[in-house]
C-alpha cells in the first residue's frame, strides 16, 4: 500500500479531535456572546471560564479556520488634558551672566495622581 493511501486511511490524530472539540467550544463561547468576542476574549472564557489550557495563537488559527470574526471596536482618541500649563518667564533664554540668577527645572516626567 502506498504512503499516500495510508494517510488516508489513518484515523484522525489526537490533534486534529482536541482542535475539532475546541472549534466546538470557541463557537459555543462566540455565540453566548452574541457574535462579538474576539480571539483575546474567547482565550479568557476558555482559560479562565472553562479552565482549559490552550494556548493564545490556537485561538487564533482555529478562529481564522472556522470562520468566526469578533466586533471591531471603535478606535477611541487620546484624551486632550485641560490641565493649564505655566508660562514661559524666561522666554527661552537659558544662558545667564552670573551664576544663580536662573533656576530652571522640568518636572513633567515625574508623574502625580492626578
Amino acid at each position: 500500500m502506498s504512503g499516500f493511501n495510508e494517510w488516508r486511511n489513518r484515523p484522525p490524530s489526537e490533534r486534529s479531535w482536541r482542535h475539532a472539540w475546541l472549534t466546538q467550544l470557541i463557537t459555543e463561547v462566540h455565540t453566548a456572546s452574541h457574535v462579538t468576542y474576539g480571539a483575546r476574549r474567547v482565550h479568557a472564557e476558555l482559560t479562565l471560564g472553562h479552565g482549559i489550557a490552550v494556548g493564545h495563537g490556537c485561538i487564533e488559527l482555529l478562529m481564522r479556520t472556522a470562520g468566526v470574526k469578533g466586533v471591531l471596536g471603535k478606535r477611541r482618541g487620546r484624551s486632550k488634558h485641560q490641565t493649564p500649563t505655566a508660562t514661559d518667564l524666561v522666554d527661552r533664554k537659558f544662558t545667564r551672566d552670573e551664576p544663580n540668577t536662573l533656576w530652571v527645572t522640568d518636572i513633567t516626567e515625574h508623574p502625580t495622581r492626578e
